[in-house]
C-alpha cells in the first residue's frame, strides 16, 4: 500500500460514480448467476459428497450476496493456502473494517472474487471448478460468424504476407503500419469491431483503408491514440536486427475477445514484429469473463474439433428444440488452419502461457515494483499490452485523477524508468480516464447519455469510447 497512489480513490459510497452503480445493481446479479451454475453443476453429479459440498458452497454464496445487500462489514478471508490471502487481510484492516457501501472500488471487487474464490479452492471436490466457464463458452459459441469471418481473413492474411515478403520501400512499410492499426483495432474493440476493416488484404488495398470511412469511424471514439508510437518501438526492434524481439499481453476476457487476442498474437509473429509472445492470464475465476488458462484448452479444443462444437446444440438450444447449422468443410478447415498455426507457434517456444498470482491481489499496478521477479521478467519485453477496463483501472491506481493527466503519470512506478513498454488497450467501461485533451470530458458529457450536470462521468460507462495510451519506461 506504501506505493499507492495518493490521488483520491473511487469509492462505492460515490452515488455519482459507477462504483455505487457496480456494488449495488451488479455484484448481487453476478453472485446469483453464480449460484445458478454450482446448483446446476450439483444436479448433474452423481457423488453425495461432491453434491454435499456443492450445497455448502451455494450457502457461502448466498450469505455472501446477503452481506453485500445489507451493506455489513467485509470480513477477512478463510486462509486457503495461497499467500495473498495474508495481503487481502493486511489491507482490509488497514481500511478499518469497511462496509460493502464504503469501500475503495477497486479492493472490494477484487475482494468480491477472491473471497468467492476461497469457497472453492477450500472444498474437495470443486478446488478448481471455474464457475464462470459456461458463460464464457456460451458467449464464445455465439461469436461464431465473427469467428469464422476473422478465421478466414487470417488466413488470407498470413499468406498475402508469406507471399510478400521480399517486398520493400515506403508503400510497404507504410501499408505494414496501416495492418498494424488494424490489428490493433479488433483486438480493442472486441466483439463491437468492424470487420469489414479486413475486407481486402492485399497491401494495396489497406493502404486504401487509411482515408477509409470504416477507418475513420472506428477510429472517432478512440479519444487517445498512441498505436503508431507502439508501432514504431516493434518496428525499430526489428530493423535492428534484435535476435529475441518479445511483445506480452496482460488479457482480459475469454471467449472471442481470446480469440481475438490469439489472432493478433498470430499476426504479430507472422509479420516478423515479435519473434515470440507471452499471454499472462489469471489464475483463479475473476471478474466473470477474464482469461484462466484451461480457457485457452477449452479455445483450442473447439477449433480441433470445431464441428462437435458448433453443430451440438446447447442447452438453451435444447430446451427450444433448435439444432445450429452445420459448418461447412470451408469453414471447418479454415478454423483447422488456426488451430495448426497456434499449435505449431505453442511447440515451437513462440507463443507461451504464463499466469502469475498478482495479477489477482487486491491492489493496483502501482505494487508492481514490490513484485521484483514478474518485473524483471516483463523488462525483458519490447512491449506490454495491457487488454481492458480492469487493467486500465490497475494501471492508473483506479484513482479519480483530472481527465486531462498524461497517462505516463497516471501509472507511476510503470512509467519513465520502468523499463518497461507499457500499452494499455481499453474500451471505457469505470470512470477512471486520463490523457484527454483540455475540455474533451466536458464535451462528451454534453452529449446524450453522456452525464451532462449530474456529476456522473456516464459516457466512461458504456465502453462506446475507448484510449490506446502508451508509456516508454526503458
Amino acid at each position: 500500500m506504501d506505493l499507492d497512489t495518493k490521488t483520491p480513490l473511487y469509492k462505492t459510497s460515490d452515488k455519482t460514480s459507477f462504483a455505487y452503480i457496480s456494488a449495488r445493481d451488479r455484484w448481487p446479479v453476478i453472485i446469483t448467476q453464480a449460484i445458478d451454475d454450482v446448483y446446476r453443476s450439483i444436479t448433474q453429479c452423481n457423488d453425495r459428497e461432491k453434491e454435499d459440498e456443492g450445497k455448502k458452497i451455494v450457502e457461502e454464496l448466498a450469505r455472501l450476496k446477503y452481506e453485500l445487500q445489507h451493506d455489513r462489514q467485509l470480513t477477512p478471508l478463510r486462509d486457503d493456502g495461497k499467500p495473498d490471502i495474508a495481503l487481502y487481510n493486511q489491507e482490509l484492516e488497514k481500511l478499518g473494517a469497511p462496509t460493502w457501501f464504503n469501500v475503495p472500488w477497486l479492493y472490494s471487487e477484487c475482494y468480491l472474487y477472491r473471497r468467492m474464490s476461497t469457497s472453492f479452492k477450500l472444498s474437495t471436490h470443486w478446488k478448481n471448478y471455474d464457475v464462470f466457464a459456461r458463460q464464457k463458452m456460451s458467449t464464445f459459441r455465439s461469436s461464431r460468424p465473427a469467428v469464422l469471418e476473422l478465421a478466414t481473413r487470417y488466413r488470407e492474411l498470413v499468406t498475402q504476407m508469406e507471399s510478400d515478403k521480399s517486398q520493400t520501400g515506403p508503400e510497404h512499410e507504410e501499408a505494414q503500419k496501416i495492418l498494424f492499426y488494424e490489428m490493433m483495432e479488433i483486438c480493442l474493440w472486441g466483439n463491437a469491431t468492424d470487420l469489414s476493416l479486413l475486407t481486402s488484404l492485399t497491401y494495396e488495398d489497406i493502404q486504401k483503408l487509411q482515408g477509409s470511412e470504416a477507418r475513420k469511424a472506428s477510429e472517432a471514439n478512440i479519444l487517445a491514440n498512441d498505436l503508431s508510437t507502439a508501432f514504431e518501438v516493434l518496428k525499430k526492434a526489428r530493423d535492428e536486427g534484435k535476435k529475441e524481439r518479445r511483445v506480452d499481453i496482460v488479457l482480459d476476457n475469454a471467449g472471442f475477445e481470446l480469440f481475438v487476442d490469439l489472432i493478433l498474437a498470430g499476426y504479430l509473429l507472422s509479420a516478423g514484429l515479435a519473434t515470440n509472445v507471452v499471454l499472462h492470464p489469471k489464475d483463479i475465476p475473476w471478474f466473470v469473463s477474464d482469461v484462466l488458462p484451461g480457457d485457452f484448452a477449452a479455445l483450442l479444443s473447439a477449433l480441433a474439433n470445431p464441428k462437435p462444437f458448433y453443430e451440438t446444440p446447447s442447452d438453451d438450444e435444447q430446451l427450444l428444440n433448435k439444432t445450429p447449422s452445420p459448418l461447412s468443410d470451408k469453414e471447418a478447415t479454415e478454423l483447422a488452419f488456426l488451430f495448426e498455426e497456434w499449435a505449431g507457434f505453442h511447440a515451437e517456444g513462440q507463443l507461451t502461457i504464463r499466469p502469475n498470482a498478482f495479477w489477482t491481489h487486491g491492489g493496483s499496478f502501482w505494487r508492481l515494483p514490490a513484485e521484483k521477479d514478474l518485473v524483471a521478467d516483463l523488462q525483458t519485453s519490447e512491449l506490454v499490452i495491457f487488454k481492458g477496463d480492469l487493467n486500465y483501472r490497475k494501471l492508473t491506481g483506479d484513482a479519480a485523477w483530472d481527465p486531462t493527466t498524461p497517462f505516463k503519470e497516471a501509472i507511476g512506478p510503470l512509467g519513465p524508468g520502468s523499463g518497461v513498454n507499457v500499452l494499455a488497450l481499453r474500451t471505457c467501461k469505470a470512470d477512471v480516464v486520463v490523457g484527454l485533451k483540455p475540455g474533451e470530458d466536458e464535451k462528451i458529457r454534453a452529449t446524450e447519455g453522456g452525464g451532462g450536470d449530474s456529476g456522473s462521468r456516464k459516457w466512461a460507462w458504456s465502453g462506446k469510447w475507448a484510449v490506446v495510451s502508451f508509456s516508454g519506461g526503458k
